[in-house]
């Protein structure tokens, strides 16, 4: 019975080599060949929904459709750019009046009622002219005369006074042909670009014209060179009152 047995054995081996070598491995359903995953086949490749069907490829919202690129409203509608009132419309620019328009405080002749300039005629703390003395007699009597009450004059803001009526007359018809030049200042001071009062006593009657000096020594330095000093005053007369304050 042994025999029988280990003879149907390898008679079956037998038979199981020669199957294998007619029909290939291949070409046996293996149970595990249709359900198993293989690279081809791969259920995370077509689909994958990170793969052609990604959501953040094509249809991104921040690609071609980013409403911060062309559509951005401070690109080309940028109201500060060609729209800046700014810019070529600045009120503070070409249309300055302060720029291209002559300041009104230069040609303008300043007055006593001017906060911001000295008054255009010296006077006392009193409110004379040349210190209450006659203008006509520095011309007539070829010295100071103190003037009179009675003869008072109110011309360019301040108060003259005469020695007579005639004189005063005299002045009324023509009050620049007698008026002291530059206002009643110090003429030596009006040529060093300064205000300075004056002194009556201080005079001098040049080409047709009174100039008075503060004092009797600042005349000296003024009789050094009259007609550079009356040049040098002339230049810087009446802008020199603008933002000035009346000396005493």
């Amino acid at each position: 019975m042994k025999v029988n047995y280990i003879a149907a054995l390898a008679t079956a081996s037998v038979l199981c080599v020669g199957l294998v070598s007619v029909f290939p491995q291949s070409s046996f359903a293996s149970p595990c060949a249709s359900t198993r995953p293989s690279a081809g086949v791969n259920p995370c490749a077509s689909a994958n929904p990170c793969a052609s069907a990604n959501p953040c490829a094509s249809a991104n919202p921040c690609a071609s459709a980013n409403p911060c690129a062309s559509a951005n409203p401070c690109a080309s509608a940028n109201p500060c750019a060609s729209a800046n009132p700014c810019a070529s419309a600045n009120p503070c620019a070409s249309a300055n009046p302060c720029a291209s328009r002559p300041n009104p405080c230069a040609s303008a002749t300043p007055s006593n009622t001017t906060s911001q300039s000295a008054p255009k005629v010296y006077s006392d703390v009193n409110g004379l002219a040349i210190r209450g003395t006659d203008p006509v007699a520095y011309f007539k009597q070829s010295k100071p005369v103190q003037g009179s009450r009675q003869f008072s004059y109110e011309w360019n803001g301040t108060t003259w006074r005469f020695s007579s009526a005639e004189n005063k007359a005299l002045f009324v018809s023509n009050p620049e042909a007698y008026a002291p030049q530059y206002g009643g200042y110090c003429a030596q001071a009006l040529s060093e670009g300064n205000l300075a009062p004056i002194d009556a006593n201080a005079w001098k009657i040049v080409d047709g014209k009174l100039y008075l000096n503060y004092s009797m020594e600042v005349q000296q330095q003024w009789f050094q060179d009259i007609p550079g000093h009356i040049a040098q005053a002339d230049a810087n007369w009446p802008q020199i009152l603008v933002g000035a304050t009346a000396p005493q």
